[in-house]
């Protein structure tokens, strides 16, 4: 089986290498997946760079996440062959990947591969996010990277429940898509200092909670943005800036900042609200109520293009390999 590999650490265009590797086979409460499409993700890229919070193991391959199809099954699992799961494991840009049955989520066939490979990451950190936020309908939701996949997913789950949402962008091409998701506002921080407009757009009010992504200046202005009382969640840092954090800005307006990682909450989690979530993001997707933008899908030997388009500015929707 064709598998990309890295052996040190560095940008993925530098490091990693397609192997032919023998297919493994599945142990007790393993699955053996057939991958038919796995997403770039940026904590796939920052993972392969060794500026991810899971150091890799090397020689490792990459990818966290991906869909396809069951191949064969280990003692305990009774997963039928053929059912098509989504899944979460290091490894996913790979013809097969062995992965515990516990991380695969059986979906309905009505789900595209390439939409099924975005299930874990982006969509249930958002639900997450949400549910753990606390918004009420009439909140304002203050998002950076707003032309990101992730967030474009959170505007829409916010959207159906009324919270208010402002999103952040550097260019106005990229205004309207968010506008027709169901965005409230958007703000191009490009022409516009945000604590400013978002007090104007929020009629003084502020955001109630920021959802960060990039750290550095924009993660400290949108600090500056919230209200009395406010929190900003931070999953990200796009920038590789430290956010400053102003110690009279914090004390004053009473704010709290908290991070948020997937890998940490998943098994924090009660059941109840982890089945709740599986539920819920699953259903969205098969009844198309969520929208997942695809730019464009390379085959998996055509790695090196699929990053370089990863990479681009302006890029609208999520770049996949297919298997």
């Amino acid at each position: 089986m064709k598998k990309l590999i890295f052996e040190k650490t560095g940008l993925p265009k530098d490091v990693l290498q397609l192997q032919e590797l023998p297919q493994p086979t599945p142990k007790a409460n393993e699955v053996l997946v057939k991958v038919k499409a796995a997403p770039i993700n940026p904590s796939d890229t920052m993972f392969v760079q060794g500026l991810y919070g899971l150091r890799p193991e090397l020689p490792s391959g990459a990818g966290f996440e991906g869909a396809g199809t069951v191949e064969a099954v280990g003692e305990g699992v009774e997963l039928p062959l053929g059912t098509t799961v989504s899944f979460a494991g290091v490894g996913a840009w790979a013809e097969y990947i062995i992965v515990p049955a516990n991380s695969v989520i059986p979906l309905p066939p009505n789900i595209p591969f390439e939409v099924a490979a975005q299930v874990f990451v982006n969509p249930f950190t958002a639900w997450a996010m949400l549910h753990e936020s606390k918004l009420q309908a009439g909140d304002w939701l203050l998002l950076t990277a707003g032309g990101s996949s992730f967030a474009q997913l959170v505007i829409q789950m916010a959207t159906r429940k009324g919270i208010k949402t402002i999103c952040t962008v550097r260019r106005d091409d990229q205004i309207e898509q968010l506008k027709q998701l169901g965005a409230t506002e958007v703000v191009n921080t490009a022409k516009d200092f945000l604590p400013k407009k978002v007090k104007t757009i929020t009629e003084g009010k502020f955001a109630n909670v920021c959802f960060d992504a990039t750290g550095g200046e924009l993660g400290g202005l949108a600090l500056q943005s919230l209200a009395i009382g406010g929190t900003m969640w931070v999953y990200g840092m796009m920038s590789q800036q430290e956010t400053p954090l102003h110690n009279g800005i914090v004390l004053f307006k009473n704010l709290t900042v908290k991070g948020f990682w997937l890998s940490t909450w998943l098994p924090n989690a009660p059941k109840e609200v982890r089945k709740e979530a599986a539920q819920t993001v699953i259903g969205m997707l098969a009844r198309k109520e969520l929208q997942t933008s695809i730019e464009a899908t390379y085959p998996l030997a055509n790695f090196q293009e699929a990053l370089q388009h990863n990479d681009k500015e302006g890029r609208k929707g999520k770049v996949v390999l297919s298997m």
